[in-house]
């Protein structure tokens, strides 16, 4: 049984950086499509940034230049260095996986999730 364990969330001040990891247990493989949501207060979740397995990787327009999402097969951890953070980011940041793909589809929905790690941003 696959599970995911995020890390890295914090309070950071806008304009400011934060990395969040996201570790892989319970699996012999790690060459799955992977991708970070994140759900802000009163909002729906919504993607932030996807990676296949061969790194290819997409990114929601609102971090584009901002965010980048890599990975480490070897180590079977998920990243995602946050730059140049602003008040919109706030959020519960959760990592997920679908274990039937390497290649990540659009609007596929991930059939493996993290319990999230809280980014709070101060202006």
């Amino acid at each position: 049984q696959v599970q995911l364990t995020e890390s890295g969330g914090g309070s950071v001040q806008a304009g400011g950086s934060l990395r969040l990891s996201c570790r892989q247990l319970g699996s012999i493989y790690s060459v799955y499509c992977m991708g970070w949501f994140r759900q802000g207060p009163g909002k729906e979740r919504e993607g932030v940034a996807a990676i296949d397995s061969d790194g290819h990787s997409s990114y929601a327009d609102s971090v584009k230049g901002r965010f980048t999402i890599s990975r480490d097969n070897a180590k079977k951890t998920l990243y995602l260095q946050m730059t140049n953070l602003k008040l919109e980011d706030a959020a519960t940041y959760y990592c997920a996986a679908d274990l039937l793909i390497s290649r990540c589809i659009p609007g596929r929905p991930m059939d493996t999730w993290g319990k999230g790690t809280l980014v709070t941003i101060s202006s």
